[in-house]
């Protein structure tokens, strides 16, 4: 044992040494594993932060939420001719749900991607979210008031003139001013301030609550019909935990298609989509960013590899007489095979700490330029980098180094003469 430990570190020094000899080519085989790593773990990082970001944007909704709509969010085996027939969703279809349907925990009726322009009298936010919606959606989106309060169900089926504010609307409105009982005009009418919603920071999927406003959708039905069409008309279903969600959404597709009259055979004119269908396709998306991000960077990865194993050629031609007088004076096989193996080795390790501390330095700067989205290095992707530049540099070196311990003492050190 002790003479493998010794022969490990003779052959370290001796690696160590040829690299600090040769400064400049050292340097070149550095940087291409450099951009290789750098390359490969700054684009996993990337999208590692991506996909935080869009999982904590939709912490606060249950997967088991269920949208009843007149369109698909995904494929759909209905064709798109008929899909455009569909009616969309109605006020009178939310109450049939919310009243016949079992096991509910919370229902909403909204009408969503309306973008109108807030005032409060001089001041004015133009292309404001509004989010048109019964009370459920309180509970349902997990939405938090910090002042006043949410509108109640009775000024929701009453279409009551109240609206509530998200974060960055009131403080751009109202800045240090309290906006409870305040009057701002939407749609060219006043409507009483009752609450603002805490903050929430940044949304990598769709607007921030921050960026929203909130009011009675009964309200806007007084003077807007929600019986056009390409509108975002939903249902929003939160059923009741530890129930049987697939015996709930046949439940709900067996009225729903009895309330609206369709026949045995007839195709459903709605659609019924669970929350966490969608994030699924949010993670096949991510998985497929990865697979591309891996795809371009390992070109990188390549190029690197070549580099060492180019410059570990040149090294072996370059020491053949060292090589043949170290065989002679009887050094083993493994030695010489170990000295240059460890080379390479040594040398994509250091090119990959170093595109490892300029992917940290890049994600600091980012993270603090950005004032929301976070950037994030896991210890997952540190220990990738790690591994892949060892990995590049064992595979790299693996032929000059067995090449070099093959050679001949005599033929070596006629050669190098």
């Amino acid at each position: 044992m002790l003479v493998y430990l010794r022969l490990f570190k003779e052959s370290f020094s001796f690696a160590l040494n040829a690299l600090r000899n040769n400064k400049l080519r050292t340097f070149l085989s550095l940087l291409g594993v450099t951009v290789g790593i750098f390359s490969i773990i700054a684009v996993l990082a990337a999208v590692d932060s991506l996909n935080r970001n869009i999982k904590d944007s939709l912490e606060g909704i249950d997967a088991n939420t269920t949208y009843v709509t007149h369109f698909s969010f995904g494929p759909s085996d209905v064709p798109k001719w008929k899909r455009e027939n569909f009616e969309s969703m109605q006020y009178d279809d939310f109450k049939f749900i919310s009243k016949n349907i079992p096991d509910i925990d919370a229902c909403a009726y909204g009408w969503f991607g309306a973008r109108e322009t807030i005032r409060y009298e001089s001041e004015a936010m133009s292309n404001v979210n509004v989010n048109l919606s019964t009370n459920g959606i309180y509970r349902i989106s997990n939405l938090n008031v910090e002042n006043g309060r949410f509108y109640n169900d009775v000024e929701s089926i009453s279409g009551s003139p109240v609206i509530v504010l998200g974060y960055e609307i009131a403080k751009g409105l109202f800045d240090n001013l309290d906006p409870i009982g305040r009057k701002v005009r939407i749609y060219g009418r006043k409507l009483t301030v009752i609450g603002t919603l805490e903050k929430v920071g940044i949304s990598t999927v769709g607007d921030s609550p921050d960026e929203q406003v909130f009011l009675p959708i009964n309200y806007v039905r007084k003077f807007k019909s929600t019986k056009t069409k390409n509108q975002f008309l939903a249902i929003i279903i939160k059923p009741k935990e530890n129930i049987d969600l697939d015996a709930f959404e046949n439940t709900l597709k067996q009225k729903f298609r009895v309330y609206r009259g369709l026949k045995a055979g007839e195709i459903n004119d709605f659609f019924v989509s669970r929350f966490s269908g969608f994030v699924s396709i949010l993670d096949a998306l991510i998985g497929t960013l990865n697979g591309i991000g891996w795809a371009i960077s390992l070109f990188s990865l390549l190029v690197g590899g070549f580099g060492i194993a180019n410059i570990m050629f040149v090294s072996v031609k370059e020491r053949t007489n060292l090589i043949g007088i170290q065989k002679s004076l009887g050094a083993k096989n493994k030695f010489i095979l170990f000295q240059f193996l460890f080379e390479a080795i040594i040398l994509a390790i250091v090119g990959g700490l170093v595109g490892l501390g300029l992917v940290w330095i890049v994600i600091i700067i980012a993270d603090n330029l950005a004032t929301d989205f976070k950037f994030i290095l896991s210890a997952g992707n540190i220990v990738l980098g790690f591994s892949l530049s060892t990995f590049i540099g064992l595979v790299s070196g693996l032929i000059p180094a067995i090449a070099a311990s093959r050679l001949d003492p005599v033929e070596a050190i006629r050669t190098g003469m």
